[in-house]
């Protein structure tokens, strides 16, 4: 059967809080008697930034990290679900955030030992290929094949028996070519050693021809002219016997230090390239700064300076000059937001405020396991308490309101997954708050209608008047309410925001569900002759007749 896309397909979990999954709870004061008014805001973001990238180093997953103004200042809140180390999580955080400028490092020179082992390899491999060039003497194209597999260190050549096809003059280093193309005949074995950088080579023709390079047909040699389209292919054979390079050795580490980093960077900022109208990235040093990268540039013409932050490449410009007055450019096909991106990080190594933390606790991944058990255990006892009493007291409004809360909760609990709200204890109250008053409204109905019934109107008509009368106190209330909550989400902690988060959209999705769904079973149970005065709580009442109902 077709599948869906992987987007309703995949498994959506809830987020759990702090306090559900376990972790640990960070509070930093950030110092900004150093910082310009204006530049505050932006100071504290790009400090949170960096914050946010040690806490992904850490691996740690659905970490929360966000800012919240005091009236002191501003603090930065980390949440780490899951750590179990706290020290080590405070350490790596407040570490100072680490920009490097790295130049590229230079081959590594041998030592004598390596050199004379090498050599003495190489030395070894020759006499080797001498050996078997002796054996081989004049021998048949088959018995060259055959000691090929036996013994060539290249793999390709291997497979083949050494075959190399037929190729023009120049797909071989220099060393090579000649012996293939000028120094042996058709069926003949060359009488010598062939050294290249690859190793020494033992070297076989075994068949040559001309074609026409406009048709690849077989012509003439003859007819052969330099730089015509007439050229000669020839097809040989090989035996590799591979040596060792007496070259320094390439580093294993691609970058190597240098003294400059970003305590020497004043600031980054975005312009735009006067001649192609590209994002590029200014730096600007100061003054210790501009002397050592006029050094770093001086001896790094035509190679690149990477610029690593936190330990990571994020730009590695090619220097084409000696770059001097303290300021520089990466230029690159930027966008202008991943140049702006790009900016902000650069500054928020260069820049990072001054933290301290004020305020740190841990919670354990089994008082977390143990807070969900309990939570589920408690909104389950209060729906059932609800139910109880919503039946015993209304009856049939009160079984109607009980699957309007059903409906009401499944719509709550999908919300907090595909928003997706990270749902704590207080969270957890605030869901469970609103289940109250979401029967609340309902009561409120429920009481209407009864007044209407009991004063003789039919239950089509006391239906509509009981929502109607009914629905200035539910929208008083719970405007109320989202007044309270919305205070709270705006000025509370981390802690009392979810309380007031959850509130606020149970509110809203209690209104709906009370006064929509219930209105809708009600009437469809109107419809059908209402099932009596007990079952909504009365001796009688009025019914419409069927018919009648169905025409409203």
């Amino acid at each position: 059967y077709p599948k869906g896309p992987d987007w309703i397909r995949k498994e959506v979990k809830l987020h759990l809080g702090l306090d559900l999954a376990g972790g640990a709870h960070l509070e930093y004061e950030t110092d900004l008697s150093k910082i310009e008014t204006q530049d505050r805001s932006s100071a504290v973001e790009a400090t949170r930034n960096v914050i946010e990238e040690r806490v992904n180093a850490l691996g740690v997953g659905e970490a929360l990290v966000q800012t919240n103004k005091t009236k002191e200042g501003y603090r930065i809140i980390v949440e780490l679900p899951g750590v179990t180390d706290i020290k080590q999580a405070i350490e790596r955080i407040g570490d100072t955030p680490v920009l490097e400028f790295k130049e590229e490092a230079e081959p590594i020179p041998l030592t004598e030992e390596e050199k004379f082992s090498r050599a003495q390899f190489n030395k070894e491999q020759k006499v080797k290929a001498e050996n078997l060039l002796k054996e081989l003497g004049s021998a048949t194209d088959e018995k060259f094949a055959e000691k090929a597999r036996e013994f060539s260190e290249d793999l390709g050549s291997q497979e083949k028996g050494g075959d190399l096809d037929f190729v023009e003059k120049g797909v071989f280093v220099p060393e090579f070519d000649t012996v293939l193309f000028e120094k042996t005949k058709d069926n003949e074995i060359y009488g010598e050693v062939v050294e290249t950088p690859f190793g020494y080579h033992l070297i076989r023709r075994i068949e040559s021809h001309c074609k026409n390079k406009k048709d690849n047909a077989i012509a003439p040699c003859g007819d052969k002219k330099e730089g015509g389209d007439i050229v000669e292919e020839v097809r040989g054979r090989h035996i590799l016997f591979r040596t060792q390079s007496l070259d320094p050795k390439q580093p294993l580490e691609q970058w190597k230090n240098t003294q400059l980093s970003g305590e020497y960077l004043k600031r980054a900022g975005v312009q735009f390239d006067q001649n192609t109208g590209f994002p590029i990235v200014s730096l600007e040093f100061n003054t210790d700064g501009a002397r050592l990268f006029e050094e770093i540039t001086a001896r790094n013409v035509d190679k690149m300076v990477a610029i690593f932050l936190d330990g990571n490449v994020i730009s590695a410009p090619r220097v084409q000059q000696k770059i001097t007055g303290g300021s520089a450019v990466i230029t690159g096909t930027f966008t202008l937001p991943e140049a702006q991106e790009l900016a902000k990080r650069l500054n928020a190594g260069a820049l990072p405020l001054p933290i301290s933390i004020v305020s740190q606790y841990q919670v354990g991944a089994t008082l977390g396991a143990s807070a969900v058990e309990q939570s589920f255990l408690a909104g389950i006892i209060g729906m059932i308490l609800v139910v109880i009493f919503m039946i015993t007291f209304y009856r049939l409004p009160g079984i109607i309101a009980s699957v309007s809360l059903l409906i009401y909760t499944l719509i709550i609990i999908t919300l907090f997954k595909l928003i997706p709200i990270v749902l704590s204890l207080s969270g957890i109250a605030g869901f469970i708050m609103s289940i109250g008053m979401a029967v609340d409204t309902n009561v409120l109905i429920f009481e209407r209608m009864k007044e209407e019934l009991r004063a003789g109107k039919t239950l089509h008509a006391a239906i509509d008047e009981g929502f109607s009368r009914a629905w200035s106190s539910i929208r008083d209330s719970n405007i109320s309410t989202l007044i309270t909550a919305f205070v709270l989400i705006l000025l509370g902690e981390s802690l009392v925001k979810g309380f007031g988060i959850t509130l606020s959209i149970g509110v809203l999705i209690s209104m709906f569900t009370a006064i929509t769904v219930s209105k809708v079973l009600l009437k469809f149970i109107a419809r059908r002759g209402g099932g009596g005065g007990w079952a909504w709580g009365i001796e009688k009442f009025k019914v419409q007749n069927l018919s009648a109902d169905r025409q409203d």
